[in-house]
């Protein structure tokens, strides 16, 4: 499919999906935001791009990427994706630009220099889209899962801005892993176990949360699997449901590693910290510490089950080297198709006739 079908294809419903979320029009806050049915054509149009597809030509216009947090793949990809459109490229380093404040109404006599109120207006005059990526402080859940960084950025810019990771969810990530489930003609209704790993650090829920909703709508037959200390949040768990019954999939929850782990198509592991003590790092370490033995090993797995992981990885930890190191696992291939899927999200929300059909 060419960008130009790909464009009036779907540009009249895909616009007409985003406006109804306000502040988030033309954002790509979170993969659920928009229908099952444009988020296939998304998919459709990263597989034909890794097919060869020759992406559209956006000479001119400009990503801004800024990085409040670490990161190896959301960098390289979304680089070579603009190289790729043409793009101009603004990278910054959160390190590197002013501290942000981020609440209204503030006296700003603190460690903040920099509202971002100004600094997105500003932004929004040099590049044509921005990405942004703010992880949660891990001090308040209460504010940590207003996403407030990003939705500042949503709230003050008049571009689109791309969620490159924040509190809540990873778009990039879901819209790639999808692909990927694509890709290996893994068929819908098939069982898709997230399943909890132990680590030696409290991580974000963005990745569970965006991996548990995409499964849910994609329609697989989603087991979240993890201790009992270490639930997602309700409101996850609702809208996953909802997107599970509306997709014809469905949703069970288990603390039971072998019934869980029992004739699964895809086995996604991944890591996330308890909600329960959030703000204690001490107290979390102590609620993850009985669980070190959760690390998957291919003796874990029926020999048809696919094994997913967004990396960074922590081998022997997460999942032993004889997964990662199997025919099983399609980490790679996840990897990269976080390059084809963001070429296709940039080609979407800066082709020229978005919107206006």
């Amino acid at each position: 499919m060419s960008p130009a079908q790909f464009e009036s294809s779907t540009s009249t419903r895909f616009c007409h999906s985003i406006r109804q979320f306000g502040v988030f029009a033309v954002s790509f806050y979170s993969l659920h935001d928009f229908p099952s049915s444009e988020v296939q054509s998304l998919v459709d149009r990263t597989l034909a791009i890794r097919g060869g597809a020759a992406p559209a030509d956006l000479g001119e216009l400009a990503l801004g990427l800024l990085f409040f947090n670490p990161s190896l793949r959301t960098q390289a990809s979304f680089q070579r994706a603009a190289a790729r459109l043409k793009l101009q490229l603004v990278q910054l380093q959160g390190g590197a630009v002013w501290s942000m404040e981020t609440e209204p109404a503030t006296v700003m006599d603190g460690e903040a220099a920099e509202h971002v109120q100004e600094a997105a207006a500003v932004l929004s005059r040099y590049v044509d889209v921005l990405g942004i990526r703010a992880f949660p402080s891990g001090k308040s859940w209460e504010q940590d899962q207003r996403d407030p960084i990003l939705r500042a950025f949503m709230k003050y810019s008049d571009k689109p801005i791309i969620n490159m990771e924040s509190c809540l969810w990873h778009p990039c990530q879901a819209l790639a892993d999808w692909a990927t489930l694509d890709q290996l003609q893994v068929p819908k209704r098939e069982k898709f176990v997230l399943s909890w790993s132990w680590h030696p650090k409290a991580l974000p829920h963005a990745v569970p949360n965006s991996t548990l909703c995409m499964a849910a709508q994609r329609g697989m037959d989603v087991v979240l699997l993890h201790p009992p200390e270490f639930a997602l949040q309700d409101s996850i768990l609702e809208e996953a449901e909802r997107l599970a019954s509306e997709n014809g999939g469905s949703l069970q929850i288990s603390h039971d590693r072998k019934q869980a782990l029992a004739g699964a198509k895809v086995v996604y592991a991944k890591s996330w910290g308890s909600l329960d003590a959030w703000h204690d790092s001490q107290e979390e370490a102590k609620l993850r510490s009985p669980y070190r033995h959760w690390c998957l090993h291919l003796k874990d797995l029926s020999p048809k089950t696919r094994f997913f992981h967004c990396l960074p990885i922590r081998r022997n930890v997460v999942a032993a080297d004889d997964i990662l190191d199997s025919p099983q696992s399609a980490v790679i291939e996840q990897a990269e198709n976080r390059l084809h899927a963001q070429t296709a999200v940039l080609e979407k929300l800066l082709t020229p006739e978005f919107c206006h059909a």
